[in-house]
């Protein structure tokens, strides 16, 4: 009776491995952290999780520039992935994939054995545009975030006590990073007198916040003695200057690439449906276009019937409706939900000043309460998945 027990046994772990499924995270950003969590809490059944990072912690992108202008802590704005997977019961895979066969459902990996799938999501962010053209000892590019202020206390160190930094990128992403760059240079315990400029293609700075706003981040730079150079592409980056295709030189020994968003190189690699820029298209269930079992979602997807900016406050919105339809994925008596991107959100611009520029619904503030929300808003997003705090 025993014996025949154990052999019964033996056959439902087989059969239950046989019919195990696995949902695998490619990279653990705002959307996929998500998962992540919820899995911990409601884990789908007879699923395993898998998450394959490129880096052993994920960066909160909304307090990177708090951090470079020493108003967090490095750890702050970082999300630990081997406690967060552990919680989850999930197995964590540190990794470059460099490659997707749709047909086997299978990732492959630059170092090891493919992976199986039967859903995946793809969360591997954006890079900035155009960094990739050029070799220069001087260039730090702001992604990878994990690295981003090492990388630029490294180089600001080889500079001695006066360089001259230009953050190429006049978006609002740039802006924040010239401000709160001004507040690290500037404490007092820095003895170190460095240049901050703003290199900026186009005629305006802050695309995509109003005319108001446009104005006071404007004062702001000219109070902190911030150049704002306009109309200016470059094409040429050396370790001491940068140029213009109109042959135009600018002294530079600190080149902040923070220019607008353009696909990682590997998503060229997957052979999945793009838009014009490279960006993976999806429904408004977030899934490919392509009709496979996989979800795109955060800066590396764009809803072909209603694209929305490339923003953090998306991918962190997106992450709900993902949860949803991938236990739909699993579960075919539920349907699906469609992801609708607001039309307009909430923008706070962090100033390095202890203060914030709020903008919403055409409203413009910058005030200390605005820095103060800000705060909450960030910390309470990042700490939800510092398990170990």
């Amino acid at each position: 009776m025993g014996r025949v027990n154990c052999i019964q046994s033996s056959q439902m772990e087989f059969h239950a491995l046989k019919t195990e499924r696995t949902l695998v995270l490619l990279g653990i950003g705002h959307t996929n952290a998500h998962i992540v969590r919820q899995w911990a809490i409601h884990p789908i059944p007879n699923c395993r999780l898998v998450c394959i990072s490129k880096f052993p912690m994920a960066t909160y992108s909304g307090m990177l520039p708090g951090t470079l202008a020493k108003q967090f802590a490095s750890n702050e704005m970082e999300i630990e992935l081997a406690p967060l997977a552990q919680r989850a019961a999930a197995e964590l895979i540190l990794g470059d994939v460099v490659g997707l066969d749709v047909d086997r459902q299978t990732l492959k990996f630059a170092n090891r054995e493919p992976l199986h799938y039967d859903t995946l999501s793809i969360g591997v962010g954006s890079m900035p545009a155009g960094w990739d053209e050029f070799d220069s000892p001087a260039l730090i590019p702001i992604k990878p975030m994990q690295t981003f202020v090492d990388r630029l206390e490294k180089r600001l160190e080889l500079c001695g006590t006066s360089a001259r930094c230009v953050v190429v990128g006049g978006g609002v992403a740039g802006v924040e990073i010239a401000l709160c760059l001004r507040a690290r240079l500037s404490s007092p315990s820095s003895r170190k007198s460095h240049s901050i400029s703003i290199v900026t293609s186009g005629d305006e700075i802050a695309g995509g916040m109003c005319q108001r706003s446009q104005r006071r981040l404007l004062h702001l730079l000219n109070e902190r003695s911030i150049e704002v150079v306009k109309g200016f592409r470059v094409t040429q980056v050396e370790e001491s200057a940068i140029a213009d295709a109109e042959g135009k030189w600018q002294a530079a020994d600190v080149v902040i690439w923070a220019t607008g968003a353009v696909p990682p190189p590997i998503l060229t690699q997957f052979g999945l449906p793009t838009d014009e820029r490279g960006f993976l298209t999806t429904t408004s269930t977030l899934l490919t276009t392509a009709g496979y079992p996989i979800f795109v979602v955060g800066d590396s997807g764009t809803i072909e019937s209603d694209p929305a900016p490339k923003a953090g406050v998306t991918a962190v919105r997106q992450a709900p409706v993902l949860w949803h339809n991938l236990q739909a994925t699993f579960d075919t008596s539920r349907s699906m939900k469609a992801f609708h991107p607001q039309a307009d959100f909430l923008k706070i611009v962090n100033t390095g000043d202890g203060k914030a520029l709020l903008e919403y619904h055409g409203w413009t503030f910058h005030a200390r309460w605005c820095w103060r929300l800000k705060c909450w808003i960030d910390r309470s997003f990042v700490r939800k998945y510092q398990t170990s705090r």
